[in-house]
């Protein structure tokens, strides 16, 4: 599970889950030593998929990421690149990506994903990077990508979730080859989502009065100190708890801090269809700001919204997500549930209709 910090400047919002590594060995010795169950896990995380291991170059470094191709035919297939939220996010993201991939096959598409700069085999930091920086690394997987004989150039799309939607217009408005982009829980502006995010997880703390105006006066010195640019040794003193801040995630707050998709949203051409996807029970985005943005930078003509009541900022089923045990478990023995109703089906009609094979 992509750890949370409750530093909300931080701007954490994650795009899937990272497992509690514990409870999953438990399960699954128990599972090995039943035997019978252990074959149902196998089944269960068996897709319909061909994956093949790939590297591509940028800025220096090697990155290792996978290309998940429909499991008959030749192509060349249409092709989902998928741009991660944040955290050290593998190209699988723990598997969570592998039924969304499957979906999208279904619909004769091929879908790319690569381990983030510095996780699994790929080379470099992520935390050294800027929203920009990635926005260039997903143009060189783009152009890896177009070069491949079993992806049709003319049929490429963007997804991405939570902190890529800082990412993705910017790739869209600089790729006039970019068919479609989808959107899944995306932030507008990194500050305001801090806020709400600290909001909502002190309103399910049930955190008293006093408690909420310590944690907001925490939030104002940590923004004077990146407004200033200060060092990390300023906000080691500013703070006796430094909540899971280290020296690297600070420098990588301090660069992307006034982050913001409004005007980016804006330079995306006009003749790229948008799907953005929101969840009820979001606790890091405001999805009501979110949709409102991209209505009035985008307009109604090539905008799809669609929400998703019973889920979580991942499209996990929100009472899943509130339980550990019960994610885990799902996880293990029936992963393509994990979703909310009908996303996954979902995803595959979008992606017929926007832009169909030929």
């Amino acid at each position: 599970m992509t750890i949370v910090s409750r530093d909300v400047e931080s701007g954490r919002s994650p795009g899937g889950r990272r497992w509690p590594r514990r409870l999953v060995w438990i399960v699954v010795c128990v599972l090995v030593v039943g035997g019978a169950g252990l074959g149902v896990v196998a089944w269960q995380h068996t897709y319909d998929l061909r994956e093949e291991s790939i590297t591509f170059e940028h800025g220096g470094n090697t990155l290792d990421g996978v290309l998940a191709l429909p499991p008959e035919g030749r192509g060349p297939y249409g092709l989902v690149v998928l741009v991660h939220g944040d955290g050290p996010v593998d190209a699988t993201h723990d598997s969570f990506y592998r039924p969304l991939w499957e979906s999208f096959a279904r619909a004769g598409y091929a879908s790319l994903s690569w381990s983030k700069p510095g996780v699994g085999a790929s080379e470099g930091d992520w935390l050294e990077q800027t929203m920009r920086d990635r926005a260039e690394e997903t143009r060189a997987a783009l152009a890896w990508a177009r070069a491949r004989p079993e992806v049709d150039p003319d049929r490429i799309g963007l997804w991405g979730a939570s902190q890529a939607g800082w990412v993705l217009p910017k790739v869209a408005a600089r790729e006039p080859d970019v068919r479609f982009v989808i959107a899944v829980s995306p932030a507008i502006n990194w500050h305001r989502q801090g806020r709400y995010h600290l909001m909502s997880e002190l309103r399910a703390e049930g955190a008293s009065a006093a408690d909420r105006t310590r944690a907001l006066e925490r939030r104002e010195r940590t923004l004077e100190l990146l407004r200033r640019d200060a060092p990390f040794a300023d906000y080691r003193d500013a703070f006796a708890d430094l909540r899971g801040m280290t020296a690297r995630r600070w420098g990588f707050v301090g660069r992307n801090h006034t982050a913001d998709a409004t005007d980016d949203l804006a330079a995306v051409p006009r003749d790229v269809p948008v799907l953005l996807i929101l969840a009820g029970h979001d606790r890091n985005v405001d999805a009501g700001e979110t949709e409102a943005v991209y209505r009035e930078r985008l307009g109604p003509d090539r905008l799809t919204v669609e929400h998703y009541p019973d889920a979580a900022h991942s499209l996990v089923r929100d009472e899943l997500d509130r339980s550990t045990a019960r994610l885990t478990l799902t996880g293990l023995f029936a992963p393509r549930s994990l979703f909310a109703e009908g996303f996954l089906d979902d995803q595959r009609h979008y992606l017929e209709q926007v832009d169909p094979a030929p």
